[in-house]
């Protein structure tokens, strides 16, 4: 036992050296590591794909057809959500459903949940498809939301959707929703001279 304590403070007292230190030098000079590179709102652009989804604002230039998206969803959506949106081997239905949300059996679809078309737009653009998100073009984009509002009843088969007319659709839930009005949800973006 008394070698197993003499060792021990033996190993105590070296951690206790090793802790020792030369004052630090203030003037030391930088050592000129610098890590990235200021950030242009140029490149801030290129992330910055929010729609706003009462109005649309920030929809991209671009339109697409009923038509046009028949053809876009058959190519690149059918696979996950069957055909004609009707629920596949991955998602449910995307058709149907309006004025569920009124009654226990909710059918979540665009039809029924969404208060604002935008908001389509804007998760298809940010989301799908579901192995390739963002490599839709913005009238792919269009053109699938036509389509799947046109399956829904809500927009004439000949509409044509872009940053204008989409935000222009009435959807049936608009006014199902309850405004969120805690404090933090009126907080300001800030980038200079904040409070």
């Amino acid at each position: 036992m008394r070698s197993l304590s003499w060792l021990m403070s033996l190993g105590a007292a070296i951690i206790a050296a090793g802790c020792v230190t030369q004052p630090i030098d203030k003037a030391a000079p930088n050592p000129g590591v610098k890590f990235g590179k200021p950030i242009s709102n140029a490149d801030i652009a290129l992330w910055d794909i929010d729609i706003r989804a009462t109005d649309g604002k920030g929809l991209p230039a671009g339109r697409g057809t009923v038509p046009e998206g028949k053809t876009v969803y058959d190519a690149k959506c059918a696979a996950c959500h069957g055909a004609d949106a009707k629920g596949g081997p991955v998602y449910g239905t995307m058709v149907g459903g309006i004025g569920s949300f009124t009654t226990n059996a909710r059918v979540l679809t665009p039809g029924s949940m969404y208060p604002y078309a935008p908001i389509l737009f804007d998760y298809v653009r940010r989301s799908m498809p579901m192995d390739r998100p963002q490599s839709l073009t913005a009238n792919e984009v269009y053109a699938v939301s036509a389509y799947l509002l046109n399956l829904n009843g809500l927009i004439p088969a000949n509409a044509v959707m872009d940053q204008n007319t989409l935000a222009q659709v009435q959807m049936p839930n608009r006014n199902g929703f309850i405004v969120d009005d805690r404090p933090d949800t009126k907080a300001v973006r800030c980038m200079t001279n904040c409070k």
